[in-house]
């Protein structure tokens, strides 16, 4: 074993075998082994001993818009990478779409590497984006470290981010394909949107009808179709509609190189409950209906889904006005992921191992960082400390993500963040980032 300079302590250590009182002992910032809960400490090793707080794999959140360059006044590496310390994330990757420029070639994903590097709170990778113009720029951001390439099948929101057309996304998929990446897609079909009732006014009822399922149901089935026509791999962003589950799991059963991911808010709020006017609660794909929620847990638990991450999309609180036809549409949550997914998820009977599945291990594999997690061996001395048992209640306010709207804020939560730990340091206690950015910028391995 490598000398040891730090051994933490917990009677609720979760492993990928299951959860159980051990130490963790960490050297040169990897996890060098995981040893009796009593094992005494090598000398001039330091002791963190947690008691009956949970020592869980630091998360991974794999669907993060940090903005940054070109809309900092929406989000920044300095302030979202703090929000994810705090929050008990300690490695992210950022959406390629809502800063300026977009991460669609080499030389801007320098840019966005350039801006992030002296700011980075937490370990920082990148994806690509696909654009209708930009497939010679694939296999080079490939080759640059990209994780994958995300697209859009309907209009982003932004202009500099174009969706694909059907052969547009076949040309980009079999570009892919040829180099064995990853394509990511924010499934919702255009014609079904279009078909669609106009979202306007203060009525959340109004803007729901403008989202429908078949939108994404239909986007998602011809996904499907192309994954097992060219055998790429693809990952289906932020699934709303528990619809197209049965379509998934038969997906994966045959063998299709499919994957999915949904939200902690699609896990946790619901249509019936979101007042009119409240634009905070506004995303795309949208928040459904309760009867929804329950399916897409039911999918969660099965293995049809496969991570929760947040899909963190912030603005400033004057693009938050109270009309969702014109809104902006994003749910701030970074901070708040971890405590918001644990407090439904226990009530419902799941476990913390489950969580740091979801939360950790699956968007680690989905991105294929092998050195992040999972709290074992080999792996990065990343961690989240979890106070299970204790509640909060959220003030947007106190949030460390640039602009104080959330749309957990008032809410009573289960389980407090009580510490962050970057290969072995401490990045965070008690809800305050520590000491500067000593996050790394990751690439695809």
């Amino acid at each position: 074993m490598p000398e040891v300079e730090l051994l933490l302590r917990s009677r609720r250590v979760v492993t990928p075998e299951g959860v159980r009182a051990a130490s963790v002992a960490v050297a040169g910032g990897r996890i060098a082994a995981l040893l009796p809960h009593s094992a005494q400490a090598p000398p001039g090793a330091a002791v963190a001993d947690f008691g009956d707080d949970a020592l869980l794999p630091g998360l991974v959140d794999t669907h993060v818009h940090v903005n940054d360059p070109g809309r900092t006044e929406w989000e920044g590496f300095h302030t979202a990478t703090r929000a994810a310390a705090a929050g008990g994330v300690t490695t992210l990757v950022d959406m390629p779409l809502n800063s300026l420029p977009p991460t669609t070639t080499v030389p801007n994903l320098h840019v966005k590497q350039a801006v992030a590097g002296p700011k980075a709170h937490v370990d920082v990778g990148f994806w690509g984006g696909a654009l209708p113009t930009n497939r010679a720029d694939l296999r080079p951001l490939h080759e640059a470290g990209v994780f994958g390439f995300k697209a859009f099948l309907s209009p982003s929101g932004v202009e500099e981010f174009p969706p694909l057309g059907p052969r547009e996304l076949e040309a980009a998929a079999r570009e892919i394909a040829g180099f064995g990446g990853l394509l990511i897609v924010h499934a919702e079909d255009p014609g079904r949107l279009d078909a669609a009732p106009a979202a306007e006014g203060p009525r959340y009822a109004g803007f729901l009808a403008s989202r429908p399922r078949t939108a994404e149901n239909e986007a998602i089935d011809a996904l499907i179709a192309l994954a097992r026509r060219l055998e790429v791999r693809i990952h289906i962003l932020h699934l709303s509609s528990a619809d197209a589950l049965p379509a998934i799991a038969a997906a994966k059963a045959d063998g299709v190189p499919v994957t999915a991911e949904t939200c902690p808010h699609f896990l946790t709020l619901t249509a019936e409950e979101v007042p009119d006017g409240a634009t905070e609660f506004k995303c795309c794909p949208p928040i459904r209906e309760a009867a929804n929620q329950d399916a897409l847990w039911a999918g969660l638990a099965a293995g049809t889904v496969d991570c929760v991450v947040s899909d963190h999309s912030p603005c400033t609180t004057d693009l938050k006005v109270p009309d969702f036809g014109r809104a902006w549409g994003g749910i701030s949550s970074l901070q708040l992921g971890l405590p918001v997914l644990w407090t439904e998820a226990r009530r419902r009977g799941h476990t913390l191992h489950d969580v740091a599945r979801w939360t950790a291990t699956a968007p680690a594999a989905l991105a294929s960082l092998g050195c992040k997690g999972a709290i074992a061996p080999g792996r990065d001395a990343d961690f989240a400390v979890l106070a299970p048992d204790e509640t909060f209640t959220v003030d947007a306010a106190a949030l460390h993500h640039r602009n104080p709207v959330t749309a957990y804020a008032g809410r009573t939560l289960h389980g407090v963040v009580r510490s962050s730990w970057l290969r072995g340091r401490k990045i965070a206690d008690r809800g305050t980032p520590l000491a500067g950015p000593v996050g790394r910028l990751l690439e695809r391995a």
